[in-house]
């Protein structure tokens, strides 16, 4: 099995890293306060094959993970902290990360060919944190102006970012009638389509204080988001819905099911059944990329996971499933046990072979300086009226 590397792990970074040779092979304990991290045997070899790297997040203990693939083939993680962290998107050299109270911009310093640290070939640095206030930012994407497009769940809308007031909301579902800090329908994922929001998953269509929690086993619906028209409403919490080439992916994750839901009618079909409640998923290469975290009291009341989970004689997991969606056969995984429980979203980082990050409010952030130099010469002085 391929053994992890702890590399330029933030500061105050809770992880130990390990290695299990198979799913259901005894870990040992970690220290308390910390978390233990272990990847199937084919994991460095799978990032390989399909050119890429990943992303997740833990609001739980409010951190960002990077995984990638040292020179020498075993898997790297970078950590850093931030306050709640939640959803993820990722384009072109930018990774934009919702937070408690902030979207940050973090961009890649590094010219093409440069190295971090003679090992990272995409070095992440915090450039803009927009401050929203705590509106409870769930998943988030870039459409195609640019603009980030982040799911308000606090406020059950969908907004962009305003330089004047906390956010400017751009779309509510037809069943919401005012926007107020009620989370009222658990407004949690979006799919991205031709540059616009394409669909949104809630937990039900409640229209009162927090009433959706009465309703987290039955009622959670997408909705399209152009036309207001609810694709179904036969789903149990569902979350991260995602548009791939003509077909609509979805997280049921009341029963544990990644799933494929037909847009014109509504019809769902089971892809895979993933031990733990799913919350994040990205699609890459024929390859559903998800989340999963274990309950945070011990069971999953009201939720038909629980007796899935009881029927298949399982417990659990905290970690990233690998999910062929030509089959639904599980194909990779990351493990963790320990202090860290619940995760939330994950995104792919395709071409990027060994990524890295700074933290906010770190050492390193403050020394990690770069400017380009040829800009002093090339860039015109105003000129006096």
């Amino acid at each position: 099995m391929a053994k992890a590397e702890k590399k330029a792990a933030g500061n105050d970074a809770p992880v130990n890293m390990g290695a299990a040779s198979a799913p259901d092979a005894a870990l040992p304990a970690p220290a308390p306060g910390t978390s233990q991290i272990s990847v199937s045997r084919g994991l460095s070899a799978w990032l390989a094959t399909h050119r890429t790297s990943l992303a997740f997040s833990s609001y739980q203990t409010g951190q960002l993970f990077l995984v990638g693939r040292q020179p020498n083939g075993t898997v790297s993680f970078n950590q850093q902290n931030f306050s709640r962290a939640m959803g993820l998107s990722w384009s072109h050299g930018r990774l934009y990360l919702g937070s408690l109270c902030q979207v940050w911009r973090l961009e890649n310093m590094l010219r093409p060919g440069e190295r971090g640290n003679d090992t990272f070939d995409v070095v992440l640095v915090p450039r803009n944190a927009q401050t929203t206030g705590d509106i409870d930012i769930h998943e988030l994407g870039v459409d195609g102006d640019g603009r980030v497009v982040f799911v308000n769940t606090k406020y059950s809308c969908l907004c962009t970012p305003d330089l004047t007031h906390s956010f400017k909301p751009i779309w509510k579902p037809p069943f919401i009638s005012k926007l107020a800090p009620e989370d009222r329908c658990h407004l949690n994922g979006m799919a991205m389509t031709d540059g616009r929001p394409a669909y949104v998953t809630a937990v039900s269509r409640s229209d009162v204080l927090t009433g959706w929690r009465e309703r987290r086993h039955e009622g959670g619906v997408i909705v399209e988001v152009q036309t207001g028209r609810i694709v179904t409403d036969q789903l149990s919490m569902p979350h991260s819905p995602r548009a791939v080439n003509g077909r609509l992916y979805a997280l049921d994750s009341g029963r544990g099911q990644i799933i494929e839901v037909d847009p014109r009618t509504g019809e769902k079909r089971d892809i895979a059944f993933c031990p733990g409640f799913l919350r994040g998923m990205t699609i890459h290469d024929g390859h559903a990329i998800v989340t999963v975290s274990k309950p945070r009291d011990g069971t999953f009341k009201h939720l038909s996971l629980d007796g899935e989970l009881k029927a298949r004689d399982a417990e659990a997991w905290c970690g990233l499933l690998i999910v062929d969606l030509t089959n639904g056969n599980l194909v990779e995984w990351i493990r963790l046990e320990g202090h860290i429980t619940e995760l939330f979203d994950v995104t792919a980082m395709p071409g990027v072979v060994c990524p890295m990050a700074v933290g906010p409010d770190t050492p390193e952030m403050r020394g990690t300086i770069s400017f380009d130099a040829a800009l002093l010469d090339s860039t015109p002085l105003p000129q006096a009226a």
